[in-house]
């Protein structure tokens, strides 16, 4: 109930959200239970029915991950102060994000199950009824235990994820965790610096000596002065103390520059093993294929091959935003590439994985554009379907983490403004950070696309 409350009562671009979420299940749905019906039409034929249960794992992963996303953009379910008091503390919150992605998943599952019952011909008094029933295999009886199992596979492994991504963790160090869980003298909760003996618990006045004074400590210069003496020393110090504040407001108003992300070697040696398998395929000269979406074709090494490379450039993501964010800042920078190089730092962990898949699902697409032939059997609608559903929750990741990294850097924008800074250079700098990335990622897309498709193009 509480779950159903907050979502109820979200703003409109977070049902928004909620409402896209939907939409990515329903299309993973509607392919799933196409995948069924042709398990069920075609009998004599397993390994082509695995085979497109199989090519559904790409639509799944890009809705779980869309339905991440939004689940961490979610501001009713964001921590704040005062709700553990009320029995709303971070375990709570994060079974209640759970629990809403599981709905907004629900939903689309069973908005494609009636899409899909009503294209059989199943359900009837509305428009289209039975418009694919020779391509969904209306004369053969659809099995509902498995459709319902393949329907709640999106809602499971989604609510699965977002309480696995979202669960409460303790961010200190380790030595701060021991140091937390250890006991002093007397049942005291921790350890202090410094060490005392036994006596120094008991002795009288150790701490606190007759005259209000600590023993060993220096006399007040304030004591016996007047009021009128200590109001005019205040008075003369007060000026640097507020020249002091000035300067540390300008100082945090730019984003804190993080360190660099550690997966950028692994993502790349990843890359560089994807190119490897693809290039060894290639000279092989492997002639038995599997079939792609789309009537391609290509060899079990060119596949393992794509997938690496996609799994190499979601991994170095982060960090070749945080190498674009560092370069933008070299030789001497202004205000306005300092505070681009500053955010696209701050910001590479949350932008840096879906700009990475946005590439991967780029390249995929430009080498299957690239292989496909006119003459050949035209591309499907379930094939056009799944990859209309893969691009579009890819470009909603990653619209949606620049929405939340435009709010997490929202103390930022307002010190900024506070202390005079234009509105001006604010849209510059997001313009100068876009143009740096589109820059950088580009051309590695084409590159890693045109490395991708070579193999089959030979």
């Amino acid at each position: 109930m509480l779950a159903l409350r907050l979502m109820r009562g979200a703003r409109p671009a977070v049902q928004l959200r909620r409402l896209l979420v939907a939409l990515a299940s329903a299309g993973t749905g509607f392919l799933l239970l196409c995948a069924l019906g042709h398990a069920v039409s075609h009998p004599e034929d397993p390994s082509g029915a695995l085979l497109r249960l199989a090519w559904c794992l790409t639509p799944l992963a890009a809705t779980v991950h869309f339905a991440l996303t939004v689940a961490r953009t979610d501001p009713g379910t964001r921590p704040r102060p005062g709700l553990a008091a009320i029995g709303l503390g971070p375990a709570r919150l994060m079974a209640v994000s759970a629990t809403t992605t599981a709905l907004s998943c629900t939903l689309g599952s069973l908005l494609a199950l009636l899409f899909f019952l009503h294209l059989r011909g199943d359900l009837t008094g509305l428009p289209f009824d039975g418009a694919a029933a020779d391509f969904l295999a209306a004369d053969v009886p659809l099995p509902l235990p498995a459709a319902l199992t393949l329907l709640g596979l999106v809602p499971a492994i989604a609510s699965a994820t977002v309480g696995c991504v979202l669960r409460p963790r303790d961010d200190r160090p380790a030595s701060a965790k021991r140091e937390a869980r250890s006991y002093g003298r007397f049942g005291a909760y921790g350890r202090t610096a410094a060490r005392e003996t036994f006596g120094s618990y008991g002795r009288f006045r150790a701490h606190r000596p007759a005259g209000g004074r600590a023993a060993g400590a220096a006399p007040d210069p304030a004591r016996g002065r007047t009021p009128q003496a200590r109001a005019g020393e205040s008075t003369l110090t007060a000026p640097p103390a507020v020249a002091k504040q000035t300067e540390d407001l300008g100082r945090e108003a730019l984003p804190t520059p993080r360190e660099a992300p550690k997966g950028l070697p692994w993502g790349i040696a990843v890359l560089a093993a994807g190119l490897a398998v693809e290039a060894y395929a290639n000279r092989q000269g492997i002639s038995y294929a599997a079939p792609l979406p789309g009537g391609l074709a290509g060899t079990p090494s060119v596949l393992v091959g794509w997938l690496l490379t996609a799994v190499g450039l979601a991994v170095a993501g982060p960090g070749l935003t945080h190498l674009c964010g560092r370069l933008l800042q070299s030789t001497h920078p202004g205000a306005l590439r300092l505070l681009a190089g500053r955010v696209l730092m701050a910001e590479a962990a949350r932008i840096g994985r879906p700009l990475g898949i946005v590439c991967a699902v780029t390249s995929g697409i430009y080498a299957m554009a690239t292989l496909y032939d006119p003459t050949g059997p035209e591309v499907g609608p379930l094939t056009t379907l799944g990859l209309l559903l893969v691009t579009s929750c890819t470009i909603a990741t990653l619209l949606t983490a620049a929405v939340e990294a435009k709010h997490a850097r929202s103390d930022t924008t307002a010190a900024l403004l506070r202390l005079g800074a234009p509105a001006t250079m604010l849209r510059s700098a997001a313009a100068l950070r876009a143009g740096a990335l589109l820059a950088l990622f580009g051309p590695l897309t084409l590159v890693v696309a045109e490395l991708a498709a070579l193999p089959l193009t030979s």
